[in-house]
């Protein structure tokens, strides 16, 4: 099997992904702009969670781009990178519900942290097929910013039970970090193709 299979199967789950968070959005009761308030706390939720299923999409992306063979330990691990992510509606919902109240809080943290090492995984996996000195391998390099992702989930995750609007901030500053997509990545499979 081609990793372009893989790769648009993964497409279709992370699209049915967004389109289930979107479906938590209910019409309010009112017909007013200020009805619209009680929707800020899951509108909040829906777009940060939008943007982390876009980044990951994105990686995910280039990611696929570098496999050289596809086996059952790839495809498992990509599944887990998915299983992960199909918690996102969840979390989100329950954090938006909520209004970011402690637990639901902690508890986005933890999917994002599960989405987050089952992406590192799927990605280390990827990495043994190339040699040491590959292009890919020494773009990798360490992955500060994997690594450090990790930790500010880890760290977000208990900051939550001490205030939610600071672990939130961990979780958008870690989508920042990510939001353009892994340059090392990009860079390697340009140089490729040129």
């Amino acid at each position: 099997m081609k990793a372009n299979r893989m790769e648009a199967f993964s497409d279709g789950v992370l699209a049915i992904i967004i389109t289930i968070m979107v479906l938590e959005f209910k019409v309010p009761e009112g017909h007013d702009w200020n009805s619209l308030v009680d929707l800020v706390p899951k509108f909040l939720s829906y777009a940060v969670s939008f943007v982390y299923v876009g980044i990951y999409w994105n990686n995910h992306h280039h990611l696929l781009h570098t496999v050289h063979s596809l086996n059952g330990k790839l495809m498992w691990l990509n599944l887990l990178l998915l299983f992960s992510l199909s918690l996102v509606p969840f979390s989100t919902a329950w954090i938006g519900e909520s209004s970011f109240s402690s637990t639901p809080t902690a508890l986005y943290g933890i999917v994002l942290l599960l989405a987050a090492f089952s992406y590192r995984l799927l990605q280390h996996e990827i990495l043994k097929q190339h040699s040491s000195d590959s292009d890919f391998v020494v773009a990798m390099g360490r992955d500060f910013k994997g690594k450090i992702s990790l930790l500010l989930y880890l760290i977000a995750i208990v900051v939550a039970y001490l205030n939610s609007w600071v672990s939130c901030f961990f979780y958008v500053l870690v989508a920042a970090i990510w939001f353009v997509p892994d340059q090392r990545i990009e860079r390697v499979l340009r140089n490729r193709s040129s």
